[in-house]
This record gives C-alpha cells, sequence and structure tokens, in this order.
C-alpha cells in the first residue's frame, strides 16, 4: 500500500457516517476547496468527513516543467495543443494513493459505498478514473470541469460494482484549460458505456459558480441520504 497522502479532514458531525475524498485541480492543494464544506451545508445527524488530500510535487510537462503538485504530469494531445495527454503512470499512482484513502475510511467505520469521490479539472480525472475501477461500490463520483483519462482502457478496467454507481459532471461552457468538448465527449462516452451521469454545464470559465454549488448539494444530498 502506498505511503497515505498528507490531507486535511473538516468533519460535519460527531462518528460521521460518510466520506467525501475531495481532490485539487493542477497547482493547488487541499485548502482549495475547504470553504465549500459550509457552502453545502451538509451538517446532518449522520455527519459527513471532508477529507482534502495534497497531490504530491511533481514536473508538469505544460507548464515547462516546473514542479508543483499535481495528480500527474499533463503534455499537449496534438501539435496544436487543443488537448491534453494525460501522464498514465502518473495516473495510476494517484489511483493507488485514492484508494488507500478510501480503504482507511473503511478502517474507520465508514463502509465503501458511503463514500464518495470528487474533484475539480485533474483532481476529477482521478476521481472518475479510480472511482469507476474500484472494485468495491461507492456512494458517487463527481468530477467538475474535468474529463476521463485512459478512456479506452475502462471498458476492460471497470469494475462491476461500481456500474451502476451515480456520476455527477459539471462544466464551463468556456473554459479555456479543459475545453467543453472533453468534458462533454466524456460524458457521452460513459453515458455509452451505460453509466449514469447527471451533467450540467454552466456559462463560465474554469471554474466554480454559485449555481454549480447549489446542484451539487442537491446531488449530494440525494447520493448521501442525508
Amino acid at each position: 500500500m502506498p505511503k497515505l497522502l498528507d490531507a486535511i479532514e473538516v468533519e460535519t458531525g460527531k462518528n460521521p457516517g460518510a466520506s467525501i475524498i475531495w481532490m485539487h485541480g493542477l497547482g493547488a492543494d487541499g485548502n482549495d476547496f475547504v470553504p465549500i464544506v459550509g457552502e453545502l451545508g451538509l451538517g446532518t445527524a449522520r455527519g459527513v468527513r471532508f477529507i482534502f488530500p495534497h497531490a504530491p510535487m511533481r514536473p508538469v510537462t505544460i507548464n515547462n516543467g516546473y514542479v508543483m503538485r499535481a495528480w500527474y504530469d499533463v503534455s499537449f494531445g496534438d501539435l496544436e495543443g487543443k488537448s491534453r495527454r494525460a501522464d498514465e503512470e502518473g495516473v495510476r499512482q494517484s489511483q493507488a494513493q485514492i484508494q488507500a484513502l478510501i480503504e482507511r475510511e473503511e478502517k474507520r467505520g465508514v463502509a465503501a459505498e458511503s463514500v464518495l469521490l470528487a474533484g475539480f479539472s485533474q483532481g476529477g480525472a482521478i476521481a472518475l478514473h479510480t472511482g469507476l475501477r474500484h472494485p468495491r461500490k461507492l456512494a458517487g463520483v463527481m468530477a467538475l470541469s474535468t474529463y476521463l483519462p485512459l478512456g479506452k482502457l475502462l471498458p476492460v478496467e471497470a469494475s462491476a460494482a461500481n456500474k451502476s454507481t451515480p456520476v455527477f459532471m459539471a462544466h464551463g461552457l468556456f473554459d479555456p484549460v479543459v475545453p467543453l468538448m472533453m468534458g462533454a465527449g466524456s460524458m457521452t462516452f460513459l453515458t455509452g458505456l451505460g453509466y449514469s451521469v447527471e451533467w450540467h454545464q454552466y456559462p463560465m470559465q474554469h471554474s466554480v459558480c454559485a449555481e454549480e454549488i447549489q446542484d451539487v448539494r442537491a446531488w449530494l444530498r440525494k447520493v448521501l441520504k442525508s
């Protein structure tokens, strides 16, 4: 088992009955989405443990090789630089690290089916990649402003346990970092494989907006049955 990632934890109640592992985007860290806990208002009798892990430090090709927090390296997928290509080794390393966090939650008394993976941009890519391959059923997968990496391998690597797991995807119409066509294309691909994907798009760039947070809140309450 890989070394556990350092993470920030926020609990909305004592003895949490559900956990949300939320991964940040490229160059950020676990602090990035901590403020959203209060905005989501999931404080119920059940209690939710939010876990915001810090991605490892690594050089990133599209950022001139600068070392920063990243879930995997990214290079240009074509000569015009319109698409992004994920580093398979890095993706799989991050998958193992997130799976280790899921296993820790199980040891702390939260069943896998009450663990939800969430993430923004690169973090959302890892949420999709890991969640749909995890051997035990999860509560859900939430992927914001992102795409599915290593999609061609999913049909043979997918876990039957998570074939019916609810997926929430959202994207900005004017996203210059992860173009809308990448997110929408991934949604179409997943839907074609039989996954249940709730899709939203908003008039924003590579960010999160108030309307999106409202939709995330509604979906989380439904999925976590809080």
